[in-house]
């Protein structure tokens, strides 16, 4: 016979919800961060050609395509 499970306390919740809103965070803030050195050529871990890179309509970086 199924037996229901006990209700789990708001502070439970409330703790496990900062925690993955706090993963979000941090993986939002690294990807700013790359993006940020990208777009100033400070990279120390990609090597971006900046020679084929142009800025699109939105201030977005796009490669030109070779004809």
């Amino acid at each position: 016979m199924a037996v229901p499970k006990k209700r789990t306390s708001i502070s439970k919740k409330r703790i496990r919800k900062n925690i993955w809103k706090r993963k979000g965070y941090w993986a939002a803030l690294k990807a700013f961060s790359l993006g940020q050195c990208l777009s100033t050529g400070n990279s120390k871990s990609f090597c971006v050609g900046q020679k084929n890179l142009t800025t699109n309509a939105k201030g977005f970086f796009v490669r030109q395509r070779n004809k």
